[in-house]
């Protein structure tokens, strides 16, 4: 009788330890603390004639706090939609003509459904803003005209905005973009990896200060998959929608057109990789183009940095 009895409760037990409930909604008290109308952040233009009002959420959500995130070399990415994990998306943007005699805080004509916007960049006339939308499969390109309050999709290009700028004005009317290669490899799962041996890091004796970094690259896995996650293709976009190749794929961080936008500055990443240090310390090329993309001047090659005061 005893033994039926404790098998009774432990399968009660076992019963109860299986149920599967749904978040709860707080009292109304903790409620008021953050369902708040938060006022929007706010751009002017050079010249103060439009005012851009930038709304988001008060915070994030269940679904946005459970994608994946890889963190490799001091990078946070979400690597479904090759953006920084950790971004704060707007999810609204307004728009105020201060020319007018009565301006009023107008909407955006065709902003998309629940946009997530993100790399916000003037044009150098400041007529035009770019930035990102993301979507569940990855980063597209829009632009808004300021004088129309129009929004335009630029391309179905999808982006790679996992390291520096995204978006780089060349001139006023034309954009280059960072894209994801057509030949991308699939990212290794480094949990189902079973390891063939050590990890060996070795000193040469030599006593160096250092700093300790969070999110540093450990094995020869995550040093493929930082590297796929960081190349990109460059492009050339026009306002008027025409797109063209201009650098094929490298592992490109900063991007900065001269003035007049004849000449442009690129720098991208080299091997070997370091285990120590993040990414800003690897091994890094800069060269002067022109805007043909064709090299006018190697302007530093800077080598790999682990040992720094």
């Amino acid at each position: 009788m005893k033994k039926i009895l404790l098998l009774l409760l432990f399968s009660i037990s076992l019963a109860f330890s299986q149920e599967s409930i749904n978040y709860q909604t707080p009292s109304s008290e903790i409620l008021e603390l953050v369902e708040y109308d938060r006022p929007p952040s706010v751009t002017y233009d050079r010249d103060k004639n439009f005012m851009l009002f930038l709304y988001r959420d008060n915070y994030k959500s269940i679904e946005d706090l459970s994608q994946k995130e890889l963190r490799l070399a001091g990078l946070r990415i979400n690597p479904k939609k090759n953006i920084g994990s950790r971004i704060t998306y707007y999810n609204n943007v307004k728009i105020k003509n201060l020319k007018s005699k009565n301006p009023e805080i107008n909407d955006i004509i065709g902003i998309p459904n629940n946009p997530l916007i993100a790399n916000i960049n003037w044009s150098p006339n400041q007529k035009n803003i770019a930035f990102t939308n993301t979507s569940s499969d990855g980063v597209r390109l829009w632009v808004l005209n300021l004088e129309s309050r129009s929004l335009t999709k630029l391309s179905d290009l999808k982006l790679n905005s996992n390291i520096g700028d995204v978006i780089n004005w060349v001139n006023d009317n034309e954009i280059i973009v960072k894209v994801i290669p057509e030949n991308k490899q699939n990212l290794i799962d480094q949990d189902g990896i079973v390891p063939m041996g050590p990890t060996i890091s070795s000193n040469e004796g030599e006593n160096a200060q250092n700093r300790t970094y969070q999110d540093l690259l450990k094995n020869k896995t995550d040093e493929f998959n930082f590297e796929q996650l960081v190349t990109s293709d460059l492009y050339l976009i026009n306002l008027n929608g025409k797109i063209q190749k201009w650098l094929d794929a490298d592992m490109y961080t900063s991007i900065s057109p001269s003035p007049d936008g004849n000449f442009i500055m690129v720098s991208n990443i080299k091997k070997p990789f370091s285990y120590i240090v993040t990414y800003g310390r690897f091994p890094r090329t800069t060269n002067i183009y022109n805007y043909e993309g064709k090299i006018i001047s190697n302007l530093a090659n800077t080598p790999l940095i682990e040992e720094l005061p």
